[in-house]
């Protein structure tokens, strides 16, 4: 017995300002979790990871929280604990339509006069 492969495809509406636009806000949202992540474990891994009495220096500090860096974001890409998820699915609930317009347009309040 064969089985045709499924195939998805995307919806008749979508563009490439669209496409570009949900790019946009995915990586903003795994960037925003990826530096909450970093926020909430690096206190963390300064209290595990130095001996009660060894004084640390600036070099390992930086290392580790490079380290740190690195594994929130990693973390993050991966799905993380859901935040971006969340803030993935509560910006897309927009018209991207309107949404890819409105990048091309001046932020509100924006002043479209030349600064002195």
């Amino acid at each position: 017995m064969n089985v045709a492969p499924i195939v998805t495809t995307a919806p008749a509406t979508s563009t490439p300002a669209v496409d570009q636009h949900a790019r946009k806000i995915a990586k903003a949202a795994h960037d925003f979790e990826a530096v909450l992540l970093n926020t909430l474990l690096g206190p963390l891994e300064k209290t595990f990871s130095t001996l009660p009495g060894k004084e640390t220096d600036a070099v390992s500090d930086n290392y580790h929280s490079l380290g740190m860096q690195a594994l929130a974001s990693s973390l993050a890409a991966k799905g993380g604990v859901g935040i971006a998820a969340m803030i993935i699915k509560s910006l897309s609930k927009r018209d991207p339509a309107e949404a890819a317009s409105q990048e091309k347009s001046p932020a509100r309040g924006a002043s479209l006069a030349r600064p002195f």
